[in-house]
């Protein structure tokens, strides 16, 4: 199995847990995170040190990730497994599973390449090396499936974890923060390319917010970065909370949040805050990606949603004042802040019930009898 950040390693942990309980003799190895060895993966590789994004930080990182590809190659050749497993991280398993198939491997690949949003063209060449594909949006299925690709919508896993253990005010009280205020969540990514160029707007955006309003401040910290690299990357003098281990609580009882394109985004609306996506990338990256990326919308909740119910802030557009104007229209305007957690309601029924990891690790394993 290989995932390559820190939202594969959730969703991958518990296709792993429900491989091991519908088949205790499985052995599992590859690359992730703390989630996935928690649940009795061999580790490979961990993910630290893989969560660069961007077209010259990939160059950059060329040699590294040569390396891991090696390693993994040689796996594949010396154990045999019966089937690969490739979780998101398109950039690395794509190229992954040709080798794979080469090899003579099945390959299951779950939470597809966003192949929507970027070069259709590449679906066709998938059909070659990839046998089966789980996917966790309903729409995905006739991309695939027009090409040949054995597809099936599992729903997405979100659904299966993004619970809540307490309330708001027992959240408030252990995190030091007082459940009578308004909390701003902030949530910035998990990469360390991500928290370098948007976690200084983010703070200073919610310190001119809270400039003339009583609020508090929060940071949902991704596991795999952990609190200095946050810090290093906060105002001075900033009275920010960081907050470890309690990110969808975070999520869930903050009155508004900033929140960095990707999973996140549909993860905040699944509790229904009204929020602001943001996202800011190095010139070159984004300038390639805007010849390549066809979609009207950058964050997945307006994506899913199939139009744009909260505001979206990129690049050039991602500014401290931006940002503060629409955060405060959430906290300051109730029927704006009502219709847009209206709007965010359906987001659950569009992601489906829980069961998606039970599906996938079913499709695994009646992959690996096929063959």
């Amino acid at each position: 199995m290989v995932a390559g950040e820190a939202s594969g390693d959730l969703h991958g942990a518990a296709v792993v847990r429900a491989l091991k309980r519908l088949a205790p003799e499985a052995e599992v190895a590859g690359v992730g995170g703390d989630g996935m060895a928690g649940e009795g993966m061999r580790m490979l590789h961990h993910i630290r040190g893989l969560s660069f994004m961007g077209f010259l930080e990939v160059v950059r990182n060329l040699p590294a990730i040569r390396a891991l590809e090696k390693l993994l190659l040689r796996e594949v050749e010396s154990r045999r497994p019966d089937v690969v497993v490739l979780i998101d991280y398109p950039g690395f398993n794509l190229r992954f599973a040709r080798k794979v198939k080469e090899r003579g491997v099945p390959v299951l690949y779950y939470i597809s390449p966003q192949v929507w949003a970027w070069n259709r063209g590449r679906v066709r060449r998938m059909a070659r090396f990839v046998d089966r594909m789980k996917v966790v949006f309903p729409f995905e299925v006739g991309i695939y499936r027009k090409e040949g690709i054995d597809v099936e919508w599992v729903g997405h896993p979100l659904a299966e974890h993004a619970g809540v253990q307490c309330s708001r005010e027992e959240f408030a009280r252990r995190e030091h923060l007082d459940p009578g205020r308004k909390i701003i969540g902030l949530f910035p990514g998990s990469r360390a390319q991500e928290i370098e160029r948007i976690l200084p707007v983010m703070a200073r955006a919610a310190e001119e917010v809270r400039r003339t309003r009583a609020l508090q401040v929060a940071i949902g910290v991704a596991p795999n970065l952990g609190p200095s690299l946050i810090r290093k990357h906060l105002p001075a003098g900033a009275d920010i909370r960081l907050v470890e281990h309690a990110t969808h609580e975070l999520m869930a009882h903050a009155d508004a949040a900033m929140v960095t394109s990707g999973t996140a985004t549909l993860e905040t609306g699944w509790f229904g805050t009204p929020m602001a996506v943001v996202y800011r990338t190095s010139p070159a990256t984004y300038f390639i990606g805007r010849m390549l990326v066809d979609v009207p919308s950058i964050g997945l909740v307006n994506i899913v949603a199939g139009r744009k119910i909260v505001p979206e802030f990129v690049q050039h557009d991602m500014t401290v004042n931006n940002l503060a104007d629409a955060i405060g229209r959430i906290l300051d305007d109730p029927a704006y802040a009502s219709a847009m957690r209206r709007d965010l309601a359906a987001i659950r029924e569009l992601l489906g019930p829980p069961g998606a990891s039970v599906k996938v690790a079913q499709g695994i394993l009646d992959l690996a009898e096929g063959h």
